[in-house]
Order: C-alpha cells, then sequence, then structure tokens
C-alpha cells in the first residue's frame, strides 16, 4: 500500500508530458512521414521539379501546335471561301465578264436613267477593272499569307458586288427605255393605220385590204407584255397590212386616170365635125389656053389650035368638048383612049 500511486498522480505526469516513450506501441502516420523525409535523397527534389517543368513545357508545345494548325485550317478554309466566290459567281466568271462588257458598252442616250451610266463606271474603276482580278489561295501557304490572301479577295467580292448591282441597273434601265420606245413606235403605227383606214375608203381595188387592215390594227391594240421585242413584233403586220392598202389604192387611182384619159379621148374623137371632101367639077365654061407640041421627025412640029367654044349655038355635029376629046390627026389611039405621039 506504501508504494500504490494514486489515479491522480499518473494523470499529472502524462499531462505534464513527463511519462516515458512506450516503445511497445504502433507508430502512426506522423512519425512515419518524418522518418521517410528523414531518408530521402537532397537531389530528388530539384529533379522532379525539372521533370514537371519540361512535361509542362512539351505540353504547352502540343497544345501551340494545335492551336496553330486549327488556325491554319481556318485561314485556309476563309481564303479558299472568299476565292471561290471571287472566280464563280453565278454562270462563272465568264459569264460576269460578259455582263460587265454589256452594261460598260450602254451609253446614256440608251437608257431611261443616265445616272446609271455614271454609276456603272465609278463602280468599274472602284473595282480595278471589269476583268476580276487573280487571287493566290493554297494550303501551302502561311497562315499569315493565307490571311492576307482571303482579305483581299472578299475586298474584291465587296467590290465586284457594287458592280453587278451598278451593271444590273444599267441594263435594266436600257431595257425599261427599249419598251418605252417600242411601244411608243407600235402607237404610232396604229394611228397612221388608222388614218388610212378612214381615208381608203372607196378608194382601192380590192376592198379585202382594207379588211384585213382593220383585223391588223385589232390585234395590234392587243398586244402586251414587259418585253419590247413582243411590241416590235406587232409593228411588223401592222405595216404589211398598211403597204397592202396603199398598193391597191394605188392600183385603183392609175386604172381610173387610165379609164379617163379613154373616155376623153372618146368625147374629142365625137366632137369633130364630119369633113368631106367634094370632088372637083369640070362642067363649065373653061378653055384650056394652048396645047401641047408635038415634034415629029427631026424635031419639026405643030402645035394643035386652041378650041373655041361654037358660035351662035352650035351645029349639029357636037360640041366643043367633044372635039377636044377626039383625038388629032397623027395620034394612033388605042382601045381605051390612049393616045401616042406619031
Amino acid at each position: 500500500m506504501d508504494k500504490e500511486h494514486a489515479p491522480g498522480d499518473q494523470d499529472t505526469k502524462d499531462q505534464a508530458g513527463t511519462r516515458e516513450p512506450d516503445h511497445g506501441r504502433t507508430p502512426d502516420k506522423d512519425d512515419v512521414a518524418t522518418s521517410k523525409e528523414s531518408n530521402r535523397p537532397k537531389w530528388l527534389v530539384p529533379a522532379a521539379s525539372a521533370a514537371v517543368v519540361v512535361v509542362l513545357i512539351a505540353a504547352g508545345v502540343v497544345c501551340l501546335r494545335v492551336v496553330s494548325n486549327r488556325e491554319h485550317t481556318q485561314a485556309v478554309e476563309r481564303c479558299s471561301g472568299a476565292v471561290a466566290r471571287l472566280e464563280k459567281p453565278a454562270g462563272g466568271a465568264d459569264a460576269r465578264t460578259a455582263h460587265y462588257q454589256e452594261a460598260a458598252a450602254v451609253s446614256s442616250n440608251q437608257v431611261k436613267d443616265a445616272k446609271t451610266v455614271v454609276d456603272m463606271a465609278r463602280a468599274v474603276k472602284n473595282a480595278g477593272g471589269i476583268k476580276p482580278q487573280p487571287v493566290r489561295c493554297d494550303a501551302s501557304m502561311q497562315t499569315g499569307e493565307l490571311k492576307a490572301a482571303a482579305d483581299k479577295a472578299e475586298d474584291l467580292n465587296g467590290r465586284y458586288d457594287k458592280l453587278d448591282r451598278a451593271a444590273k441597273a444599267v441594263l435594266a434601265s436600257r431595257d425599261a427605255k427599249d419598251l418605252d420606245d417600242a411601244r411608243t413606235a407600235l402607237g404610232a403605227k396604229k394611228e397612221e393605220a388608222s388614218r388610212l383606214l378612214g381615208d381608203s375608203d372607196g378608194k382601192v381595188a380590192d376592198n379585202a385590204t382594207r379588211e384585213a387592215l382593220q383585223n391588223a390594227i385589232g390585234q395590234a391594240e392587243q398586244t402586251k407584255g414587259g418585253k419590247a421585242q413582243a411590241w416590235r413584233d406587232a409593228v411588223g403586220p401592222l405595216q404589211a397590212a398598211i403597204d397592202q392598202v396603199n398598193a391597191s389604192m394605188q392600183a385603183k387611182a392609175q386604172a381610173d386616170q387610165q379609164a379617163a384619159e379613154q373616155a376623153a379621148q372618146a368625147a374629142q374623137a365625137a366632137a369633130q365635125p364630119v369633113q368631106q371632101q367634094a370632088a372637083p367639077s369640070y362642067d363649065g365654061g373653061y378653055t384650056p389656053s394652048y396645047r401641047p407640041s408635038y415634034g415629029q421627025g427631026g424635031g419639026g412640029g405643030w402645035s394643035a389650035p386652041a378650041p373655041t367654044a361654037p358660035q351662035g349655038g352650035g351645029s349639029g355635029k357636037g360640041n366643043w368638048r367633044d372635039r377636044l376629046n377626039r383625038p388629032q390627026i397623027g395620034q394612033a389611039c388605042n382601045a381605051e383612049g390612049v393616045c401616042g405621039i406619031g
């Protein structure tokens, strides 16, 4: 009992930390960690840190390369799309160039709105010409080069978009003027045909031509549509009908003139008096003043005495006409009364 310790004394010693270690107990975690740190080499910590840095650098390089490849791929896609749009519009690059050339050839007096021609000239200058500028875009190019090419292609696309709109405006204004001109021309031709239809009444050789003209006028009045060619095509049949009526009027005018000339000639012939020419009479007191002399043999000749009218009423032997017609001495006469010389 002397040497027994009271429970309170033992607790006091434990609390004061004077209790000796119990060599028979199991080590806790803190004891193990402390033992490992005391046994670890001093070079291991820097080596591990260096390894971690290397791993981080490698990972950064890999990550940077992945990012760079992705950026390059995006640049290639962007550049390729811009160039494809620039080189292959609707209908192809050749169609676009032809479209621009057609619009650029239109003058201000061929359009309804002259401002469209001015805008077209400005758009051509802004685009650097009518023909699209080539832009190179290849996957082997650097990312920076690809971005620069894409920027250029996109800028040109914007300029050509403005040129497209300007060209369309010019051609639309030209077509509008063509339509107005065609409508005006057909209207004038219809007025001409209507006047001719009224003026030609009773003045044609064939009235069927006037009926055809009236039908052509009716067909022309039914012309519709927004295409100038339809209105121009309607002028052809109308003009043909006009020509037929004019030809028929001319034929009738010529026939009337010919008939009038023939009537005038007939009237003139009927108005001339009938002139009758009377035959000359020799029953009178005509006495020839001389008789021809006929030479006989060697130039000598004799002259027949001039006949004289019988005195005192004549004798019963015949009158002076009988003696005149009687053959003279020395004349030989035939049965028909023709006398020869000698």
